[in-house]
């Protein structure tokens, strides 16, 4: 279900983001054609040329290359793709999400988005089980968003409960079963 589609991967700044690593290279050892959309924030947690590799493709972060003006046209990427998965969403991204704010390449490919899209929660407890996040995620619901649910174990914090992103087996499931 997946060989031969195109998928475009939204990582945002969570330390859940070198999960993003192994869950593209299910994606593309399943045939799928991967591009990766990073937050400039994601680039603290994962380096670019680990996802370039991984997917075998530039990633893009920024609306433009400043040094030859290239254009990464985000109603194309939201044209080109079959499904937007974002994974890690942050508790930020999904709330800009949700009221439509869009202040990078990732969320403006998210509001030109044609295809189905999904989010893979990652944060700490606390932040997870807060009413505005709960509300934001009802929202993306609402909205039409699939929602893949956090995993509950241990967290970066040091804390145990809800907020680990899925694991990357458990999102490549979903996500065959989101393109049938």
């Amino acid at each position: 279900m997946v060989s031969g589609k195109h998928i475009l991967l939204g990582v945002t700044g969570s330390i859940a983001a070198y999960k993003a690593a192994v869950l593209a290279r299910g994606l593309v050892r399943e045939g799928a054609q991967v591009q990766v959309v990073m937050t400039p924030l994601a680039r603290e947690f994962i380096t670019p040329l680990t996802m370039a590799t991984l997917s075998r493709n530039p990633i893009l972060v920024d609306f433009f290359d400043p040094e030859n003006g290239a254009w990464n046209s985000h109603v194309g990427l939201g044209e080109w793709a079959d499904l937007y998965l974002i994974a890690p969403a942050t508790a930020n991204t999904m709330a800009k999400m949700a009221h439509g704010i869009a202040d990078n390449l990732l969320l403006t490919c998210y509001l030109s988005a044609r295809c189905p899209v999904a989010v893979a929660p990652a944060m700490d407890l606390d932040m997870y089980a807060h009413p505005a996040t709960q509300e934001n995620i009802a929202r993306l619901r609402m909205l039409g968003v699939h929602v893949i649910e956090p995993d509950s174990g241990e967290l970066a914090s040091g804390l145990n409960g809800k907020g680990r992103m899925a694991e990357p087996e458990a999102i490549i499931e979903q996500v065959r079963g989101l393109l049938r």
